[in-house]
């Protein structure tokens, strides 16, 4: 959620490169005409996500927070045969589209959708012995609970693998001098955090609506 801080112009050049499948454009099409559709992760992140999987040949994924499936279709189809996404949320509504368009796409074997609060199953990967044993995190939820999901998937991501969290410059309002609302205080903390944490390699780029991208040293 939030808008690209790029300008129009600049954006409609860029998207002009972006590759997307015909199922990733159809859900993204009938996701448009929804009332939350600002919710959407647009193309550009979605693309980068795909070129991380492949990068680091990721198997096991995580996502917090998965709409109407969008992110999730663009992980899964870039996965191999043998990849799998858990994928959490919280909603019944959303999600019901996200799986028509997953098992439209042929891809619906890849992703394990967990419908409980996000922490609540990151715990659960944690108490099975979970920690370690995953490529790559995305995480595009309640902001406030970011530091929350931080932390788990830090712990359940192997050596080198990535973290990613969407919306970090939330319309610019990040860098606006004064007091924060909830949300803006939470994205500008974690981007701080990121940026002094030990335990990562952080990069903020200006993509869509701003995607942090960390590496597990």
């Amino acid at each position: 959620m939030g808008g690209s801080i790029v300008s129009q112009e600049i954006g409609r050049y860029a998207a002009a490169f972006v590759v997307e499948s015909p199922a990733l454009r159809a859900l993204r099409e009938e996701t448009a005409k929804l009332p939350m559709s600002m919710m959407q992760l647009g193309p550009e992140p979605a693309a980068l996500l795909q070129w991380l999987v492949r990068l680091v040949g990721a198997r096991r994924t995580l996502e917090v927070g998965t709409f109407t499936g969008y992110s999730a279709l663009a992980v899964a189809q870039a996965l191999p045969e043998d990849g799998r996404v858990i994928a959490c949320d919280v909603s019944e509504e959303w999600t019901s589209v996200a799986r028509r368009h997953w098992a439209e796409a042929g891809v619906a074997g890849k992703i394990d959708l967990r419908l409980a609060p996000a922490v609540q199953t990151l715990d659960a990967l944690v108490a099975a012995g979970e920690s370690g044993r995953f490529d790559l995190a995305f995480i595009d939820a309640d902001k406030p609970s970011y530091d929350a999901y931080y932390e788990r998937c830090l712990g359940l991501l192997r050596k080198d693998g990535i973290l990613a969290f969407d919306n970090v410059l939330w319309s610019g309002r990040v860098a606006q001098a004064g007091e924060k609302d909830a949300n803006t205080a939470a994205l500008d903390a974690i981007n701080h955090k990121a940026s002094r944490d030990p335990r990562v390699d952080a990069c903020l780029l200006t993509v869509g609506d701003g995607l942090l991208v960390l590496r597990k040293r």
